[in-house]
Formats: structure tokens, sequence, C-alpha cells
């Protein structure tokens, strides 16, 4: 048996997320009182994602609900407040290769991203009338939908694994690192170092997730969540000894769906029966 040992949530992706004591399983990842994992996307002028690879200091971009809005904070920027009830025009944003509906959510919070980040770019909410389906290659038979994660609704890392690689960070004369970098929704504890690699499905009060494919990382670990400033590591590091070639890179985590108990609330400190792969 596992337990949960910390739970996040991303509401803006790219942007700072925060740990929350207990959230709802939705098909699509996690959700606090009805408000999803990656609700909202930027994009640049011409409607691409933008992210922490090419802009870094989007790190420092602080996000809280307050109320009934998502509220926005970052270095030398009076707060942002958007109402969730926003309604704008719906456009099409691309996020990799999908083309995404998804709603503008006015002039102010676009003025505000692009003088923070020193570019033309939107805020966008995910259309709820919208549907993304992640590659059936991985789920199989099941309709696995997401928003504006990369590729899935959950992305699953542990304690342990954390430590591991920390004692060679360690050991490279690196300091450690918090588990922050690789921007899981849902932590383990009492489990092995990466033994999340090896596991089929995660039960969690009846619910249950499964594993669908390790996470190859890109450079995002390596921006400092606190400064906003990028490096090479953690990623050098994990190259030595996390290089997945079945994968096709450097992996760090799990990716994970949910397959049963949408609507089950999680919370911290939850058991979790672990069933690893046969």
């Amino acid at each position: 048996m596992a337990k949960i040992a910390r739970l996040f949530i991303y509401p803006v992706k790219g942007c700072r997320g925060f740990a929350v004591e207990h959230a709802t399983l939705a098909a699509t990842g996690l959700e606090v009182d009805g408000i999803g994992d990656r609700e909202w996307v930027v994009v640049d002028a011409n409607g691409q994602f933008l992210s922490q690879r090419e802009l870094p200091q989007m790190a420092l971009i602080e996000i809280r609900f307050a109320g009934e809005t998502l509220r926005m904070k970052a270095p030398g920027m009076l707060e942002l407040e958007v109402p969730f009830a926003s309604e704008g025009d719906v456009l099409k944003v691309r996020v990799w290769n999908d083309e995404v509906a998804a709603v503008t959510q006015g002039e102010v919070a676009d003025a505000w991203l692009s003088h923070y980040l020193g570019q033309p770019a939107r805020l966008m909410r995910f259309d709820p009338e919208a549907k993304r389906i992640s590659n059936a290659r991985y789920t199989g038979a099941l309709e696995a939908p997401y928003k504006f994660a990369d590729a899935f609704a959950l992305l699953i890392a542990s304690e342990a694994s954390l430590d591991d690689l920390n004692r060679q960070l360690k050991q490279r004369g690196v300091a450690a690192i918090g588990i922050e970098r690789f921007r899981p929704n849902i932590v383990l504890a009492e489990v092995d170092a990466f033994e999340e690699d090896y596991t089929d499905r995660l039960t969690i009060d009846g619910a249950e997730l499964r594993v669908v494919k390790p996470c190859v990382r890109c450079t995002v670990p390596n921006v400092d969540p606190m400064s906003g400033r990028a490096s090479t590591e953690p990623g050098d590091t994990l190259a030595l000894f996390r290089n997945n070639a079945q994968a096709g890179g450097v992996t760090f985590g799990v990716n994970a769906i949910v397959t049963r108990g949408v609507g089950t609330e999680i919370a911290r400190g939850a058991t979790v029966d672990v069933t690893l792969a046969l």
C-alpha cells in the first residue's frame, strides 16, 4: 500500500501550480471546485501555446482561486483577477499537434500577459464543448479526454524517486530540488524509488487510475520555479541514469488516465493500492 503525499493542480498551463488537500477526479484530470487542471492556456499572436520551455519566467506567474475568479500574480505586476464567468469568442489554439477550441478571456488579461512576457500573448480557456482525446496507441479502446496538458490527464511521481535523484545530484555537487520541478498531479509516498515505472494500476477509494506511459521530460524541470531561470540540471543528471530508449527519452514520473470512479474525491494521506504490471 502507498499513500498520497501531495496533490497539485495547475490551472494555467505553463504557470505555477499549487498544492491542495483534496481534489475531485474528473475524466480530464484533477478538479478543484469544478475548475480543472490545465483549464487555461497562454498562446502567442498565432494561437500557439506558450510554455516555460521558451519563456522560463512563466514559472513566476502565481495562480490562485479567489472566490469566483482566477487570480494571477507576477513580479512587477499588479494582481490580475479573471472571473470564472468570463465569456468571449471561441477560437482555435494549437497545443503540440492539436487544434483545440478555446474561449478568449478578455483584453485586460491579454494585456497583462503581453506586458509581463514581453510579447503578444492571450489567455484562453478550454471550450466546455470541445473534446481532446489522448493517443489511442497508449490508451487502447478507452477514450481518455484531457484539457491543455501535454498528452494525458494525470502525471504521477513519487517522493522516493525524487530522493534518489537528489542523492545523485548531491554526488555531482548540485543542490537538491523539489518535486514541483516535475509538475506532478499526484505524488506517492511509501513506494520504492521509480516503482511507478512498473505500475499498472492505482486504486484510490474505489477509483482506478491506469498508468499508460512513462513521462519523457523536456527542459521544463531545468527551470527553477523560485527564480524563473533555466539551467541544465536536473536534466544532465537524469540523462545519466534515466534514458529510456523505448520511451523515447529521459523519463521521470508516469502518465495516467482515469478508468473508473469519475467524481471520486481524493485527499492527501489517502491509501493507494498499487498493482504492478505483469
